[in-house]
């Protein structure tokens, strides 16, 4: 990250404003040993996270932060601490950081980035990595939290079409799109093999309807028409096989 050179700027501002009138800064040896203090820190804490210590690079972070809560360091750190925590492993923590930075500084340049990071800490948490390991059928898991990352994308993707971050936003939310489809699928069917065809239709519509385009969407169509004729609505099931059969030929 080259943001070096703009925290030294930011700390000399800092430090020149508690210069005397006539030019001369009291304690000016003092202030450029702090000066060069936090620099370093910020330095370190920079090398902790390209070596993977996000831990230490956080304390480190947060006593920065701490020192300048109300500055441009301030908001600058804000999304270095997103970062750390996202890539250490503290998904809840990251959320609250891009939340608070989101919350208070609504028009900033970098709020796509923090959209960005909330994202994907939402879409880390689903599935776990054991589960991917071992195939394990996540689509019949509630999302949860992938419902969040779906909107921290479609946020992102809305009010910053143009941002370096809005590519893979849109990839992921091609997944997530198919993945939601699919649950709510396993939720129609598991209400159509007992006999709750109204529950089982309502579900299936809506999953068409909120995930068009996904993958599932010929399931969904099939469930549909299945209940449809469980209750005994044959022209409707009629109509919602013709509506399969011509757009997905190979499913019907």
């Amino acid at each position: 990250m080259k943001r070096a050179g703009l925290l030294v700027v930011v700390i000399l501002g800092l430090s020149l404003g508690a210069c005397a009138g006539n030019g001369a800064c009291a304690g000016n040896d003092e202030q450029q040993t702090e000066i060069q203090s936090i620099t370093e820190a910020y330095e370190k804490a920079q090398l902790y996270v390209v070596q993977g210590n996000y831990s230490r690079a956080t304390q480190i972070f947060e006593a920065i932060q701490a020192r300048y809560p109300f500055s441009d360091l301030s908001r600058q750190i804000q999304l270095e601490l997103m970062h750390a925590y996202y890539k250490g492993g503290n998904p809840e923590q990251a959320v609250d950081a891009a939340d608070t930075f989101i919350r208070e500084n609504p028009i900033h340049p970098r709020v796509d980035y923090a959209l960005y990071i909330k994202g994907l800490a939402y879409f880390e948490s689903d599935p776990g990595i054991l589960e991917r390991w071992f195939k394990k059928d996540t689509t019949k898991r509630p999302p949860k939290d992938i419902e969040r990352s779906y909107g921290s994308f479609r946020q992102l993707v809305e009010r910053f079409p143009s941002s370096e971050y809005a590519p893979d936003a849109e990839q992921r939310m091609i997944y997530i799109k198919n993945r939601l489809a699919a649950y709510e699928n396993h939720v129609a069917d598991y209400y159509l093999r007992r006999g709750a065809y109204v529950a089982a239709l309502n579900r299936a519509k809506a999953a068409l309807e909120q995930y068009n385009g996904a993958e599932g969407n010929p399931r969904s169509l099939e469930i549909m028409a299945e209940a449809y004729e469980q209750l005994g609505m044959t022209e409707l099931a009629a109509d919602t096989r013709r509506v399969l059969a011509m757009n997905f030929p190979n499913e019907s």
